[in-house]
C-alpha cells in the first residue's frame, strides 16, 4: 500500500492509483454512452469509458428497456411523427433537430438488428424496431460491441471531477472506484459526459445511479443549462416496487380505498388528478381493462413489471393494489446540459453532453416520458457526441495529454475557504428530497411554494459549499447529494422565472400558455444561480424575414 494524493490534494492511502491517458473519455455506460464510446471508437480513437455502475446492466434502461422513436423515411409517418409531440410540449422543438433524430435513429436501430439484436417481430414475421424492451439484451450487446471496438471499461468507477488545461479546455476526470477504493485519473483529449438526468433517489427502476452528478461537473467546468423547470416529471408505480412502467396503466381502472372509481383519473392525462388524490388518501389501480389475450401479451413483454406482484400473491389483472407516484425528475424530463450545435457540444470546449444528461427540448419540447424521444435521443446524441469528441481530440494532436491539467470539483472534494466543517450526505439528501417529493410543491407548482422550496436549498447548498471533504467513504454520496442540491436549485429558479403552464411545467398561479414566454430557459451558475431567456431558432429566424 503506498501513499498517493487525493483529489483533495491530501495524502490518501489507497491500494492503488489508476492513471492513465485516451483520446476519448466517455462518462456513463448507459445507451448514450455506450453509443458514444463505439462512435468515438469507430473514428479511431482510443477509448476509455467510466460507469458509476456496471456497464450493462446500470442505469434506467438495462432492467426494463423501453419504446423507441423509430420512424421510417416516409415523409407522410415523419410528418405525422413530428408533429405528434409538438402542442404536448409547448413548442418548443425543432423540426431541424428531429430530423436529424429520425434520420440517425433510424441508421442506429437497423445496425442493431444487423449485430443480433433480438427485436420483436410483427405478424407477417418482420422486425419491430420501435421496441427495445429487452433492455438487458440491448445493453449486453452495447457492452460486447465497445469491447470489441477496442474501449477500455472502468466499472463501478463513478467520476467525481472534471480535468482541464490552462485555457480552461476539458481534459479528462479522476474519480475513485466504488468497490476496491482505488482512486483514478484519466486524461483524454475530449470528455463525453453521458451520466443519465436526476430522479433523486426517489427508487424509480434503475434510477439509484441517476443522481445530476454529470450536471454539476458541467457546471463547475462553466457550462450552461437548459430546460431545468421540465424536471417534474413523476411515473406510475405500485406503492410496494420500484418498477414504473406507465404504459401498463392504460388498461387500468383507478379508484379510492372504497373501491369508487375515481372520476377523470388516468396513466397519461389524467396522472394529475391521481396526484391531487394522493395529496389526502390512498389510490388503488387495477387492470381489469385487459382481455386475456392483452394479459398474456403483457406478462411476456416485460416481466419485470408482474415480479414484484408475483411475490406477493396479488393479482394484477383482477386484484386492486396501492400505487404512487414517483418522481423521476429530469430522466423523464426533458432539462439537461445545453447543446450548442450539431456536434452535442456543451458551451464549455472539450465537453460534450448525451442523453438524459444533456436537454431533448430540441425534439421534444417541454414534455416527453420514458423511452420513445428520450431511447432515440440517447443513440442518436450519443452516436454524434462520441463522433465528435474523436475529431476534437485529434486535432489538439499528438501532445494533447502532455498539457498540464487539474482537477476542478469543489464541494465534497476540495474544502472551501479554509473551512472545516464537515456535513453529513445522509442529511443532506433527505433535505433535497423534502423539497421535490411532494406534488403540491414539484407536481403542482406555486410562486409561494417554488420561492420558499429555492430560499432553503440556497442555504442547504451554502452550507455543503463550506463544508471541508468529507471522508474518503462517503465522497461518492457526498457528490451525489451536492448534484442534486445543484440540480433542484436549477429546476425551481427555472420554473419561478417561466410564469405560465407549458409543457409539463404545471405553474398554479399561471394556469394558461403565454404566447410571449415561447423560448427556452438558460440556467447555470453554483453559489449564484441564473436564468435568462433564449430565442427559438424558428422564431429568430421569422422575425429576421419579417424585417427583411
Amino acid at each position: 500500500m503506498s501513499a498517493n494524493s487525493d483529489l483533495s490534494g491530501k495524502t490518501s492511502t489507497t491500494p492503488s492509483y489508476i492513471e492513465l491517458e485516451t483520446d476519448v473519455l466517455v462518462i456513463g455506460g448507459g445507451p448514450a454512452g455506450t453509443w458514444a464510446a463505439w462512435s468515438a471508437a469507430a473514428q479511431g480513437a482510443r477509448v476509455v469509458l467510466v460507469d458509476k455502475g456496471y456497464c450493462g446492466t446500470s442505469g434506467a434502461t438495462a432492467p426494463s428497456g423501453t419504446g423507441v422513436w423509430y420512424v421510417p423515411p416516409d415523409p407522410v409517418q415523419r410528418e405525422a411523427a413530428m408533429a405528434s409531440r409538438e402542442a404536448l410540449g409547448g413548442f418548443l422543438s425543432n423540426r431541424r433537430w428531429m430530423t436529424r433524430v429520425l434520420d440517425q435513429t433510424y441508421t442506429n436501430l437497423n445496425m442493431l438488428g444487423d449485430w443480433g439484436f433480438p427485436f420483436p417481430v410483427d405478424e407477417e414475421g418482420r422486425p419491430y424496431r420501435r421496441s427495445l424492451q429487452q433492455g438487458q439484451d440491448y445493453m449486453r450487446l452495447m457492452r460486447k460491441k465497445i469491447k470489441k471496438a477496442g474501449v477500455q471499461i472502468l466499472d463501478h468507477s463513478p467520476a467525481l471531477e472534471l480535468l482541464v488545461d490552462a485555457e480552461g479546455i476539458v481534459a479528462g476526470a479522476a474519480g475513485i472506484n466504488r468497490q476496491s477504493g482505488e482512486r483514478w485519473r484519466v486524461r483524454s483529449g475530449a470528455v463525453v459526459i453521458a451520466t443519465g438526468g436526476c430522479a433523486f433517489l426517489s427508487k424509480a427502476l434503475g434510477c439509484n445511479v441517476l443522481t445530476g452528478d454529470g450536471y454539476l461537473m458541467a457546471a463547475e467546468a462553466g457550462a450552461q443549462m437548459s430546460g431545468m423547470e421540465f424536471s417534474n416529471a413523476y411515473a406510475l408505480s405500485p406503492v410496494f416496487s420500484s418498477v414504473t412502467k406507465g404504459a401498463y396503466y392504460r388498461w387500468a381502472t383507478f379508484t379510492y380505498e372504497d373501491g369508487t372509481e375515481i372520476e377523470g383519473a388516468g396513466s397519461h392525462k389524467g396522472r394529475s388528478v391521481i396526484a391531487r388524490t394522493l395529496l389526502s388518501q390512498p389510490v388503488y389501480a387495477i387492470l381489469n381493462k385487459a382481455t386475456p389475450e392483452e394479459q398474456q401479451i403483457l406478462r411476456t413483454v416485460q416481466h419485470n413489471f408482474f415480479l414484484p406482484f408475483d411475490r406477493l400473491g396479488i393479482d394484477p389483472f383482477t386484484q386492486r393494489f396501492p400505487i404512487t407516484l414517483r418522481l423521476e425528475g429530469t430522466v423523464r424530463g426533458t432539462g439537461g446540459i445545453r447543446i450548442i450545435d450539431d456536434t452535442c457540444a456543451a458551451s464549455v470546449p472539450g465537453l460534450y453532453a448525451a442523453g438524459d444528461a444533456a436537454t431533448r427540448e430540441l425534439i421534444c419540447g417541454g414534455f416527453t416520458g420514458g423511452g420513445s424521444h428520450n431511447a432515440a435521443w440517447a443513440t442518436s446524441s450519443g452516436y454524434w457526441a462520441g463522433e465528435a469528441a474523436a475529431s476534437f481530440a485529434r486535432q489538439l494532436g499528438a501532445k494533447v495529454n502532455q498539457r498540464t491539467v487539474e482537477g476542478i470539483g469543489e464541494t465534497a472534494v476540495r474544502s472551501h475557504n479554509g473551512h472545516t466543517k464537515s456535513f453529513a450526505p445522509s442529511e443532506v439528501i433527505q433535505g433535497v428530497q423534502a423539497e421535490v417529493f411532494p406534488y403540491d410543491r414539484n407536481f403542482f407548482r406555486t410562486e409561494q411554494g417554488l420561492s420558499e422550496s429555492l430560499n432553503r436549498l440556497h442555504h442547504l447548498w451554502k452550507e455543503i459549499r463550506h463544508s471541508e471533504v468529507v471522508a474518503e467513504n462517503q465522497i461518492v454520496q457526498a457528490r451525489e447529494a451536492a448534484a442534486m442540491v445543484a440540480t433542484a436549485r436549477w429546476m425551481y429558479a427555472s420554473a419561478l422565472e417561466r410564469k405560465e403552464t407549458r409543457g409539463m411545467h404545471r405553474h398554479l398561479d399561471y394556469p394558461q400558455q403565454d404566447p410571449n414566454l415561447q423560448h427556452r430557459l438558460l440556467s447555470g451558475g453554483l453559489d449564484h444561480v441564473w436564468v435568462k431567456p433564449e430565442r427559438l431558432e424558428a422564431v429568430q429566424r421569422e422575425k429576421e424575414l419579417v424585417a427583411l
